[in-house]
């Protein structure tokens, strides 16, 4: 079939305009999605800054543990040769992790926690357990408020970075301490002088422009003890939340500096100094006990330098790239006041620490680590470590040696169901250190404490 020219243009005509009708019906559906596409990012993000969003961490624990009393007597009693046992302890622990952020420079994180024993009785009333470190012992089935603060984060002259929070710390399983809990990311403080939960406000300057590579300083200030307050249901007289004039109860606040030196990815080195004000001791001359005992007596400070090595050497191969070595030192010293003693005596008691460890691939697992740690302390090492690191008290504050081999794996290879399993090995030279307990004098003692430890944790 032959066309005229006349045909032939008019179909280009018509054709042209065809296509030029499906170009502009294009752009116009272009136009349209983008500005959908606005609108649909805008809900997101005004969702996402107007929203909480909640994660779970879920733990369920099996400890076998032994003590030997091999030299020790309390309250008047002789228990060498004695020992006790729990063959089952079997705990669970929830944490329920909150985190928003209406705007680009403030978030808040919270986390609420229960922490029981199976088959437990209520350990609500027990007057050891602070309001802020009940969550860190296992107890009973209620909520508490482990974490919550806020932090505002900004820049001074748009060239210093700094940032501003107030509330309950991350300032358990801290700087070291995070690699046997089996946790990727340490919380705030050195774990070797401080591993407690505290309410207190912070204010940290980032000086890696300024100092060296990753180095940066936070200053804490807190209170860990509210003393001599009588509330309205006290019959003690018309004084709600106020403090009688001359209490031997005061309140205990504290004051730490803290932060990295140097941090390049591979190595950190990390320090903190820590000063306890109105620190719990007795009076002097007397025996400690009974009344005589958790009353202001004076001053503590605690000091902790610790170094940590991500990797050793330069990609040399894949095991020690995954290889990690760390180590610390640290001194406590109490000062008593005048007429006061402090760790039996009313002379300035100086203890000393110090931890080592290292964590290497289990060669049997995709991303499982084994690792092995040993700690030291003196007669007198007296650090702040309510928050129990294993359930046969805490290793960190061990008066003579700890021992300690675990094995953090993925359970069936999947990454949000881990494992554990983990031996600790404790040798007490000296009277335990537990709660900083400032009116105990530490004596020679003989005990030996195991624990064998397995858990499953479920993360998401």
């Amino acid at each position: 079939m032959k066309l005229s020219l006349a045909a032939i243009l008019s179909m280009s005509v018509l054709y042209g305009n065809t296509m030029q009708d499906k170009s502009k019906e294009y752009e116009e559906l272009k136009t349209t999605m983008s500005e959908m596409q606005e609108q649909i990012d805008t809900v997101q993000q005004h969702d996402a800054k107007d929203n909480i969003k909640f994660t779970i961490d879920f733990r369920t624990e099996y400890n076998a543990i032994n003590y030997d009393y091999n030299a020790y007597s309390y309250a008047g009693e002789d228990l060498s040769g004695t020992s006790s046992q729990n063959n089952a302890l079997l705990t669970s622990r929830l944490y329920l992790n909150m985190k928003s952020s209406p705007i680009d420079k403030l978030t808040f994180t919270g986390q609420i926690a229960a922490y029981s024993t199976w088959g437990g009785s209520e350990l609500v009333h027990d007057g050891t357990l602070k309001e802020w470190s009940t969550s860190s012992k296992a107890s009973d089935t209620l909520f508490r408020v482990r974490q919550a603060y806020f932090v505002y984060s900004d820049t001074l002259n748009d060239d210093l970075p700094y940032s501003f929070s107030i509330g309950r710390r991350p300032s358990t399983d801290g700087f070291l301490a995070n690699h046997r809990e089996g946790n990727k990311s340490p919380g705030s403080p050195l774990a070797h002088i401080t591993n407690m939960e505290v309410d207190a406000a912070m204010f940290q300057l980032d000086l890696s422009k300024y100092v060296l590579p990753g180095s940066y300083v936070k200053m804490v200030y807190g209170r860990a003890h509210s003393g001599g307050i009588e509330t309205l249901y006290d019959n003690q007289g018309y004084a709600p939340y106020a403090q009688n004039e001359g209490a031997a109860d005061e309140n205990v606040d504290f004051f730490l500096v803290l932060g990295s030196i140097y941090n390049n990815g591979q190595y950190n080195l990390m320090f903190e100094h820590a000063s306890i004000f109105n620190t719990k001791g007795a009076e002097a001359n007397l025996p400690a006990g009974g009344t005589n005992k958790s009353l202001d007596a004076g001053t503590a400070y605690l000091d902790a330098l610790s170094f940590q090595m991500t990797g050793v050497g330069d990609m040399v191969n894949d095991f020690l790239d995954d290889t990690t070595l760390f180590a610390s030192i640290a001194r406590t010293q109490y000062n008593p006041n005048n007429n006061y003693q402090l760790l039996g005596s009313t002379e300035n008691s100086t203890g000393y620490s110090w931890w080592a460890g290292f964590t290497i691939p289990d060669m049997i697992t995709k991303h499982g680590k084994v690792g092995f740690e040993m700690n030291h302390g003196s007669k007198y090492w007296t650090p702040m470590t309510w928050a129990e690191d294993s359930v046969i008290g805490s290793k960190v504050a061990v008066r003579g040696e700890a021992y300690e081999v675990y094995w953090n794996f993925e359970m069936f290879g999947v990454k949000n169901l881990t494992g554990q399993l983990r031996y600790t090995y404790l040798q007490h030279d000296y009277t335990p250190s537990v709660r900083c307990a400032g009116w105990v004098e530490p004596k020679s003692v003989d005990i030996e404490a195991q624990d064998f430890r397995a858990f499953i944790r479920y993360q998401y």
